[in-house]
């Protein structure tokens, strides 16, 4: 069986900037690590892996060189091999964009029974990259899983957590996955799984390694178009005492409702 893990590297702070040009997020000279949603997809993963002793883990990213610091911390936790996409025909790219060349990536490893993502990167939080990544494959998807587990020789089991509601869903392999953060908790690499992580194989893939249609890469194939980002105003709040009895201060209360008709 041969898992294939997709993760992203985030800021590992808050303190964002917006590129004035692009209006995208300006992650330049800020530190990275591992989007917390997809340390909970690697462990399921080596989880299934620990059940399945011919199973292999390997890890995919897109991102510049230093992504690879993340790829590295996947292994430590018991990965097999990484596999970083890296090209400056790939920057810019929005969901669908970077959907395209990861499922075109997949494609190239080979023989993939599972895709695993987290259920959104804490940058960004659309949570559309797997389903986008299913499409391209053609593959049957499930998302929010908050249990996964082989149900056959070819199939998987899920309990899809939504708001208000719990479904069960059986999916055929080859399949894509997202999971949330109730699935488990995440390992800890050891200081020995630390070292030897240093001696599995890193991947690293440029445009042209893949088979791409150039016209899908990039900010040039990106649809989406952000035309304007800003900080909301800070709300004006006007404090309005109620005086006077209980029952004076409710009526009050229940005029000033009223003024502003929110009753």
């Amino acid at each position: 069986m041969k898992i294939v893990v997709c993760i992203k590297q985030v800021p590992e702070t808050n303190d964002v900037t917006i590129d004035p040009v692009t209006h995208n997020l300006d992650r330049r000279g800020l530190a990275g690590v591992m989007n917390p949603f997809d340390k909970n997809a690697v462990e399921q993963a080596l989880q299934l892996k620990d059940a399945n002793n011919d199973a292999e883990v390997v890890l995919l990213s897109m991102g510049p060189d230093d992504y690879a610091e993340s790829l590295r911390e996947g292994m430590a936790m018991g990965a097999d091999a990484g596999v970083l996409l890296s090209d400056r025909a790939f920057a810019g790219a929005d969901t669908l964009a970077t959907g395209y060349v990861i499922a075109q990536a997949v494609k190239q490893i080979g023989a993939v029974d599972l895709v695993l993502f987290g259920r959104q990167a804490v940058d960004a939080d659309t949570g559309q990259v797997g389903p986008i990544v299913a499409e391209f494959l053609h593959q049957p998807q499930i998302t929010y899983a908050a249990s996964l587990r082989l149900s056959g020789p070819n199939e998987v089991t899920a309990e899809r957590l939504l708001e208000d509601t719990k479904q069960t869903l059986v999916a055929t392999l080859p399949a894509v996955v997202s999971v949330r953060s109730e699935l488990n908790t995440p390992r800890y690499p050891t200081p020995r799984n630390i070292q030897l992580s240093f001696a599995k194989p890193l991947t690293v893939w440029h445009h042209d390694d893949l088979d791409l249609d150039d016209s899908r890469l990039g900010q040039a194939g990106s649809p989406t178009i952000v035309t304007k980002v800003y900080a909301p105003e800070p709300v004006k709040r006007e404090l309005t005492p109620l005086t006077g009895t209980p029952t004076e201060a409710a009526s009050q209360l229940i005029k000033a409702l009223k003024h502003r008709q929110l009753i």
